[in-house]
């Protein structure tokens, strides 16, 4: 069936460019990697190796969505639903082989400085997970401001934690951010958008 043809190179692309990037990706990898042939990708995807990577990460951007979602909604406290993302991407990340980090982060930082639709899908994709957390701390009772602050630091933070923890292949980064981002997330007074030390945030 097509829609499985057009799925297989999708999810072979985002597989290939979340392990090499964009730069040591090439289509005829794409096409072995999906069992397809050249044609049907050309087929699908006029813009030919652009397309394609658009494509992966949009599909990259919401596993990894659904893996946060997921995460976040397992607990109701928000402070433990940030550390179980810590916990779920550490182990995911273990069972790989620590090969399989953020689907974006290779192919974000190969295109810096463009305004290629690569870079438009991964600022789309980033904005999303930020959106997610931020939704979470405003329906445990944020102030707006806090939230969204809250959940920039958050993604951030566990992006790098994520690098950290391929380079070391442990998921002690991970889990000690995971553990950071808790006790920041209990800092706040929820409702006040003043955190326990007497900021105004």
């Amino acid at each position: 069936m097509q829609t499985s043809t057009r799925d297989r190179i999708v999810v072979a692309a985002a597989r290939l460019l979340q392990r090499q990037g964009y730069v040591g990706t090439g289509i005829k990898q794409i096409a072995q990697e999906a069992q397809a042939t050249l044609g049907s990708v050309y087929h699908f995807f006029p813009g030919g190796k652009e397309a394609v990577a658009v494509a992966a990460i949009k599909h990259g951007g919401e596993d990894f969505a659904t893996l946060l979602r997921k995460a976040l909604e397992s607990e109701e406290d928000p402070a433990e639903a940030v550390n179980a993302c810590a916990r779920q991407l550490a182990e995911e990340l273990r069972e790989s082989g620590w090969i399989d980090g953020c689907p974006l982060t290779a192919a974000a930082l190969e295109t810096l400085g463009t305004d290629s639709e690569i870079q438009q899908a991964c600022a789309e994709a980033l904005r999303s997970w930020d959106q997610l957390v931020s939704d979470k701390l405003l329906r445990c009772g944020f102030r707006t401001q806090s939230a969204r602050e809250l959940a920039t630091t958050i993604i951030s933070a566990l992006e790098g934690a994520e690098v950290k923890a391929q380079v070391d292949r442990s998921e002690e980064p991970l889990q000690a951010a995971g553990r950071q981002l808790a006790r920041l997330v209990r800092s706040y007074e929820v409702g006040t958008g003043v955190s326990v030390d007497g900021d105004d945030v």
